[in-house]
């Protein structure tokens, strides 16, 4: 059995100052980014579930060339490399994907904006309070949710995104497992598919988004929406969530999407445990080495009001704001490229301090 090379980075420092030359500070740059400073990395070899080797290389030693482990340049590439932009979208900066839920089952919004104009005239509240793209869904993926048919998802989101043509100037994502949907949505002017089963449902759905030239993010889920949260749960997550993102970008690619054209989404609240949510937002730069744009998905999710409740009785919905911004601050600084969030104008602002915070020098 082939070992493969796994990498972390470590020793997170401050960016250089301003008056110091960058040479004089070796560090692992992740993303491309400036403020994604690494002093070292580990370096994990597995077999199977095995670790069967670890080592620690710092910064300068692995920018100084070649090394003895197999596919470490690669992932090296992978890790370091600026994000182009997606979708329209540059991502030179955090961006915020606001959320409408054309769904009367949601968890967040309890089904608030199902009707069709309701939901046009949020879209277009998101976009005023500062969203750079809309996911637009219509069916609930909540824990225990049941799965729709084609038919009546189509007759959700389709009048909302007829209705938004010509009245958006950010792009519109749609959320969707399903091939008919996505085509519909991409002939009303969606650029973008957000798939939460990373092209499982509906392998089909991965031909529609080669021919049709849109992005498609591949998001991490153990199960299905109904059963998700009944486990079993992954013993490691992280190790759990990188390989069945890598399967899922195998996917794609055997498909024929241009890798330009992926994002991917650890999948916060699909099919983990409460803590594993935190243990994967405390981790995120070591998603950086599958070499794609990161999305992230915290808002009002199940694992803030279990963490904001403690011991006490269970935190509701409606009063999880506060704790969205501590997770979409922690996504932002761990090199989020895209936050999906319900509370639009709150975030944007969140966004840009976290941003701010990460790029002073």
């Amino acid at each position: 059995m082939t070992a493969r090379l796994y990498i972390r980075p470590l020793a997170r420092i401050a960016p250089p100052a301003r008056d110091r030359s960058p040479r004089l500070l070796p560090a692992l740059a992740v993303a491309g980014r400036g403020d994604l400073l690494f002093a070292a990395a580990e370096l994990i070899e597995r077999e199977g579930g095995r670790v069967v080797r670890r080592s620690y290389m710092a910064a300068d030693i692995l920018a100084g060339g070649p090394s003895e482990a197999a596919g470490l340049p690669s992932l090296l590439d992978n890790l370091r490399r600026p994000r182009a932009p997606i979708a329209g979208l540059a991502l030179d900066r955090p961006r915020t994907m606001g959320i409408v839920n054309v769904t009367p089952d949601s968890f967040a919004d309890g089904g608030r904006y199902h009707a069709r104009d309701a939901a046009i005239a949020h879209a277009l509240q998101l976009e005023a309070e500062g969203a750079d793209i809309l996911d637009i869904g219509g069916e609930s993926t909540r824990p225990g949710a049941d799965p729709i048919s084609a038919e009546e998802e189509l007759a959700r989101v389709l009048p909302v995104l007829e209705g938004l043509r010509g009245k958006l100037r950010i792009p519109i994502s749609l959320d969707t497992q399903k091939a008919d949907v996505a085509e519909a949505g991409i002939a009303a002017g969606v650029e973008m598919v957000n798939d939460v089963s990373a092209l499982r449902t509906e392998p089909q759905l991965a031909e529609v988004v080669r021919r049709r030239h849109v992005a498609l993010v591949l998001m991490h889920m153990r199960g299905k929406p109904r059963s998700m949260q009944r486990g079993p749960f992954a013993s490691n997550v992280l190790r759990d969530v990188c390989a069945g993102l890598r399967v899922a970008l195998g996917r794609a690619m055997r498909a024929g999407i241009a890798k330009s054209r992926l994002l991917v989404d650890p999948g916060i609240g699909f099919g983990k445990k409460y803590a594993q949510n935190l243990e994967l937002l405390r981790h995120l730069p070591e998603l950086a080495r599958l070499g794609y744009p990161l999305v992230i998905g915290t808002s009002r999710k199940g694992f803030i009001g279990w963490a904001l409740a403690g011991k006490g009785e269970p935190w509701p919905t409606e009063k999880r704001r506060w704790g969205t911004a501590a997770t979409v601050t922690g996504a932002i600084l761990g090199g989020a490229h895209i936050v999906r969030v319900h509370d639009v104008v709150e975030m944007a602002e969140v966004a840009r301090i976290a941003d701010a915070i990460a790029r002073t020098r």
